[in-house]
């Protein structure tokens, strides 16, 4: 299970997920309020859908027999993930003022570290099937 590349990509996957709830988005103020941090936990809606695709990463690594369903969980984080990106692009516009942290860096490697799990689930589906055309 841990040997296998998809693995370690859906754990950094749920990994920069689960950060994305403490550490900040963006950075600002709206309009003479003192800054805040704007993180997953700022918004109901957001914090539901982070914590989400972040279980949905850890699900899949323990779904590694059956690779079409590891394939659907995948695909349905990384649709999660990008809806999550835009839910914070859509909070950020509310700020007045500031700017955007160097944490959202974590939320836009989610998709890309399910996109590579992705990859490495298609690989061995791949894989086993050449196999079994040899058996």
């Amino acid at each position: 299970m841990i040997q296998r590349m998809q693995t370690i990509w859906l754990l950094l996957a749920a990994g920069c997920g689960f950060t994305t709830l403490k550490l900040p988005f963006y950075i600002g103020s709206i309009g003479t309020l003192p800054a805040e941090n704007l993180t997953a936990m700022s918004n109901t809606f957001l914090m539901i859908l982070t914590v989400g695709a972040s279980l949905l990463a850890l699900v899949a690594i323990f779904l590694y027999n059956n690779r079409k369903l590891q394939s659907r969980l995948a695909i349905t984080g990384l649709i999660a993930g990008i809806i999550n990106i835009i839910l914070f692009i859509l909070e950020v516009k509310k700020y007045t003022a500031g700017g955007i942290a160097l944490f959202c860096v974590f939320s836009f490697a989610v998709p890309v570290f399910y996109i590579l799990a992705l990859r490495g689930i298609y690989k061995d589906d791949k894989l086993i099937k050449s196999v079994d055309r040899l058996r």
